[in-house]
């Protein structure tokens, strides 16, 4: 095989709505009722999510048809930012357990997650209307703090504000590496060049 051929791969970014699973086939039992990521855009054969955001979560999601870029990005060598809006005013004590790292379940063991950064956003981000709406202010109090990860566990942010007293109602991924979300729309897909996944 031509072995220019075989560097011809394919790069994405998407804003992933909330409801889609970030796969392109659903081997699940509720086959039907799921959406999924190829429903947003007529993708390449052979391309991949790298990483996941889970159903109920949104923002950046990367898509390529390189493994080893995949392989790389899911590394802990990558950063992942993410926003969420929590139940409750986070308080300090709390955003400095999560920079600490704190205690949540995973696999069905106990697991502690790696030092972090953390920090409580003043003024509430501006994004998108969801497709689901949010709780409203009559319920209590929101607040939103943004947490950057290098390690990506099952629904890590979401166990890991749970864990601090301060469950999550809506968590969008704002950044991978230096690839930034941005004002895209939801559902919304961009072709990359090679040197903007390098």
């Amino acid at each position: 095989m031509n072995k220019d051929l075989e560097k011809n791969h394919f790069h994405f970014m998407i804003y992933k709505p909330y409801g889609y699973l970030s796969q392109f086939v659903n081997n699940g039992q509720k086959q039907n009722s799921k959406k999924l990521l190829g429903e947003l855009f007529d993708f390449p054969e052979g391309v991949m999510a790298i990483g996941r955001l889970d159903e109920k979560s949104e923002g950046l999601l990367l898509l390529t048809t390189d493994g080893k870029i995949s392989n790389y990005i899911c590394s802990q060598k990558i950063e992942k930012e993410y926003y969420a809006q929590v139940d409750g005013n986070i308080t300090q004590e709390a955003i400095n357990l999560l920079i600490q790292g704190v205690e949540i379940g995973f696999d069905g063991k106990k697991y502690s997650t790696k030092p972090c950064a953390a920090k409580k956003l003043d003024t509430p981000p501006i994004f998108p209307q969801r497709s689901k709406k949010i709780r409203d202010s009559r319920h209590g109090p929101t607040s939103w703090v943004s947490i950057t990860l290098n390690e990506g566990k099952f629904r890590q942010v979401r166990k890991m504000t749970s864990a601090v007293g301060f469950p999550t109602l809506r968590l969008i991924r704002v950044r991978i590496g230096n690839i930034y979300l941005e004002d895209m729309h939801i559902g919304e897909v961009k072709i990359l060049e090679p040197n903007n996944v390098q």
